[in-house]
């Protein structure tokens, strides 16, 4: 079998590095980087340090308005996929290159797998859900991470195709935990003790892109009580900039760094005392290590983990309203396995297996 996975962002190249392996084990993988990320440390760092084989393509997007950076991505992967001629085209999460691949495969009539299928905020002023709703429908085969993604689409009518395989990034977490706490030297580097700090991370429009919602962010971080270790975005640190907020980078409670590799920031999870971030996989990535989150937002994909107690949110309308959730974190008493048990990226495989003999008998 012949597969084309598009990537293009930190999370989905982290994903790809357990169903590469088992993609290029079973079949012949194409593997196409659109270039949405392409800061070093959130690209070529993760490929080297996840041994992530080299991308086949390199398209080079960059950023953009999304409507440029996704009609840059659809020329090239349409490209791609029309001398490559792959049986199926594998795409992850949702965003730009997500919808871009999603749209370019399914116009040219190649069957479509989304992995981490049926995730909803109901935001639809949230870019990320529109690509997610219109990539599900797209899709042939949809692998959820989560009993509520499957019903999520099933309230949309979409029941063919759909299979809930548990969560790559539960794959990783199990595959690089060991490796990144005998290997990082990150603790040591930023001078923090296990459990006397948070890990933040800021990176959404909807935060970045409105000066009251950054500015109260910031303030809060600066007043939880705690050291907090703040690796800084490239597109978070140029809104500081043009919002003139950089005195509360200055603050004594900030440990402020440039984006982590993934092994430094699974180390750094892992010795957290809490975690407070509006990213999607680090509020899962944060239930899998057994640490408390608050997330900067209104809303969440991820509204298991919020059941369970393992996750707060906190829309950033208030500084007060971050610190009560920050202090207002208990431990719960257990951490249900929502997340599938570690085999993820081959219940993948053999379903795409599956699929692709169906469609030829």
């Amino acid at each position: 079998m012949k597969i084309a996975s598009i990537v293009g962002a930190r999370p989905q190249f982290i994903k790809a590095a357990c169903l590469s392996k088992a993609l290029r084990a079973a079949g012949e993988e194409v593997l196409i980087h659109t270039g949405q990320h392409y800061d070093r440390a959130l690209s070529s760092v993760i490929f080297q340090q996840l041994d992530i084989p080299e991308p086949d393509y390199r398209l080079g997007a960059g950023s953009d308005t999304h409507a440029r950076q996704t009609a840059r991505m659809l020329e090239g992967i349409e490209a791609v996929l029309i001398k490559e001629r792959p049986q199926l085209a594998v795409v992850f999460g949702d965003t730009n290159s997500t919808l871009a691949a999603s749209l370019a495969a399914a116009k040219l009539r190649i069957p479509v797998a989304h992995v981490e299928a049926g995730l909803r905020s109901y935001n639809k002023q949230m870019p990320e859900e529109i690509n997610r709703i219109v990539t599900d429908h797209l899709s042939a085969l949809l692998f959820c991470p989560s009993d509520n993604a499957v019903n999520h689409l099933a309230r949309e009518g979409i029941v063919d195709g759909v299979y809930q395989v548990g969560d790559l990034m539960y794959d990783c977490v199990l595959a690089f935990r060991s490796t990144a706490l005998a290997q990082s030297r990150v603790l040591q580097e930023l001078e923090v003790q296990p459990r006397q700090y948070a890990l933040a991370t800021v990176h959404r429009a909807e935060n970045t892109d409105n000066r009251e919602k950054l500015l109260a962010i910031l303030s809060a971080l600066a007043n939880l009580g705690t050291t907090v270790v703040l690796p800084l975005h490239p597109r978070t640190l140029s809104y500081i900039k043009k919002w003139r907020l950089q005195h509360y980078l200055a603050s004594p409670a900030l440990q402020v760094c440039s984006p982590l590799p993934y092994l430094d920031m699974l180390c750094l999870l892992h010795h957290a005392e809490a975690v407070l971030t509006d990213s999607g996989g680090l509020q899962k990535e944060a239930y899998m290590m057994q640490v408390p989150c608050v997330t900067l937002r209104g809303e969440t994909e991820w509204g298991e983990t919020v059941l369970t107690g393992w996750n707060k949110l906190a829309p950033p309308h208030s500084i007060p309203s971050i610190v009560s959730a920050f202090e207002s974190i208990e431990i719960p008493d257990s951490c249900p396995p929502l997340f599938g048990d570690g085999q993820t990226a081959h219940a993948i495989v053999r379903h795409i297996k599956e699929y692709l003999l169906g469609t030829r008998a």
